[in-house]
């Protein structure tokens, strides 16, 4: 791949990460109550480290899989592809049914990793940095054999965790950031004053990046 076309594939990476953490429904509202509820700015930071570690845990359990496949140097084409189209019908499935699901109201306020690992999966957030993800392997571009099948094992599996890290470092920087200003400045009453939901947007926005996928595999 060109440099612009990598570089345009890193920015989606972080800025899906971004998005992630300005969205209250990945968790930073908790944080804030966390905080608020113990009196406690050390709450904040252990609030967020436990939200960014359920969110990494389930876009590693999105993406291992993918980087584990050696048939991603047959079928790549058709992967990704397939990739972009379950995207397409996550966000789709997400326009049809608003409602949040009711077992994330069941997970204990004090499971921090958990919700946040369990709201990643329910949200399809992982599913989003898949069509990014393979644009990223290049397998194309590899040798053919089994020369293709070591070199997929060991490179995409690091592509892999650098991929979830460097989205859930931007997911929880904007998301701290957000969850600081209303804890030391702003307060709850204007939370609850200006809350906004952005669940039409998330799920346009899986539906744009699994049209995009499949739109970088047939331009080629």
């Amino acid at each position: 791949m060109d440099p612009t076309t990598v570089t345009a594939l890193w920015w989606a990476v972080i800025i899906s990460g971004l998005y992630h953490g300005i969205n209250p429904g990945m968790g930073w509202p908790l944080a804030v109550s966390a905080a608020l509820m113990d009196g406690r700015r050390r709450s904040l930071l252990q609030a967020l480290a436990l939200l960014a570690l359920g969110h990494l845990a389930a876009m590693m359990a999105i993406l291992l899989p993918f980087s584990l496949m050696a048939t991603l140097v047959t079928y790549e084409s058709e992967l990704r592809i397939g990739a972009g189209v379950l995207v397409i019908l996550m966000g789709i499935y997400l326009l049809i049914n608003r409602r949040h699901p009711k077992f994330l109201a069941r997970v204990h306020p004090a499971r921090l990793a958990l919700w946040s690992f369990l709201a990643a999966f329910a949200h399809g957030a992982g599913l989003m940095l898949v069509p990014i993800y393979l644009g990223l392997c290049s397998v194309g571009s590899l040798d053919s054999g089994h020369l293709a099948a070591q070199k997929l094992m060991g490179g995409t599996v690091s592509t892999a965790v650098i991929v979830a890290l460097v989205h859930t470092l931007a997911m929880t920087v904007i998301g701290g950031i957000i969850a600081a200003v209303i804890y030391f400045w702003l307060g709850l009453k204007f939370l609850s004053a200006t809350w906004f939901n952005l669940d039409i947007v998330w799920a346009l926005s899986l539906i744009l990046v699994g049209a995009f996928g499949i739109y970088s595999v047939t331009a080629h």
